[in-house]
């Protein structure tokens, strides 16, 4: 009983140690990644100064995701915490960690998830803004650029455990993974209730519904959040509680379902800037759009 005993506890230490190399192992691979660098050929685009291009650029930023991580001033925000996980968007302005960006490296960053240091983004949702038509990347940067200089917070990237091994093993991918770098920008279409401008403003769905808007398990999100529903037809999808945009409205601004229950982790913030137009659109492509993509 006794070499038995001692051959179990033996059996446990030497898989104690694997499974503490292999998590040794992953940490290096997570660091190797997260280091390593990527050339991607960028040209910039015009940066516009009218009134009109920057009230554009200032809707794209509250409507778009983009004040719920950096902050409405764009000096930085935590928008993340628990169970080991903290993360916060840096100060992005003339200040900020963007102080020294010319125009392509806005292009670098918000179309390919690759900073000016040749380094991949990690947190950010690149495929939310890598299709951005010329214009409105414009807008929304020439909009960021009038920010007043803050020195605010810096970014805050800490990830528990197993979403580091996660990373390093590749079912959690970074900003340069998660889009097609060979595609043209965007064609422009006009704005309105739309098939072609509701799946145009679909593309901020995609950085937690899935690149097919067919839900699932958030990568990276704590274990704690539930999965993103499906939006588009098909089994199980949450759409049917909206049928027409009264409905589908009033989701966006009070963050509940019709039978009043809250939904969580949603960016209610910005779904509620919504204009009119962006929110029919939007409705009219979910209603019919495949569930095998966008």
């Amino acid at each position: 009983m006794k070499t038995w005993t001692r051959r179990i506890l033996l059996g446990l230490l030497a898989l104690a140690a694997l499974a503490a190399g292999l998590v040794a192992v992953g940490l290096q691979m997570a660091e190797r990644k997260r280091l390593r660098t990527l050339d991607v050929a960028v040209r910039a685009v015009a940066l516009p100064t009218s009134a009109d291009a920057l009230g554009r650029g200032r809707y794209l930023y509250a409507s778009r995701g983009c004040a719920d991580c950096h902050g409405r001033d764009g000096a930085g925000r935590v928008f993340a915490t628990g169970q080991g996980l903290r993360l916060a968007g840096p100060d992005i302005t003339p200040a900020g960690a963007v102080a020294r960006y010319r125009p392509e490296d806005w292009v670098r960053t918000l179309r390919h998830g690759v900073k000016p240091d040749r380094h991949p983004v990690l947190v950010m949702p690149t495929e939310d803004y890598t299709r951005l038509t010329d214009a409105d990347l414009g807008a929304l940067v020439a909009y960021v650029r009038t920010f007043a200089p803050a020195r605010g917070n810096p970014a805050v990237i800490e990830l528990p455990l197993p979403a580091r091994l996660a990373y390093a093993f590749g079912a959690l991918k970074d900003g340069p993974e998660k889009v097609d770098h060979t595609l043209p920008p965007e064609t422009p279409v006009p704005e309105g209730v739309t098939m072609e401008h509701g799946r145009y403003v679909a593309q901020m769905c995609k950085g937690c519904h899935g690149p097919a808007l067919t839900g699932g398990r958030i990568p990276g999100a704590p274990p704690e959040w539930p999965a993103a529903a499906r939006i588009v037809p098909g089994p199980g999808s949450t759409l049917d509680r909206y049928p027409d945009v009264p409905a589908f409205t009033r989701m966006l601004h009070s963050g509940r379902r019709p039978d009043g229950s809250p939904i969580a982790v949603m960016p209610f913030e910005a779904l509620r800037e919504l204009n009119d137009t962006d929110v029919a659109a939007l409705l009219l492509y979910l209603q019919s759009a495949p569930g095998s993509g966008i």
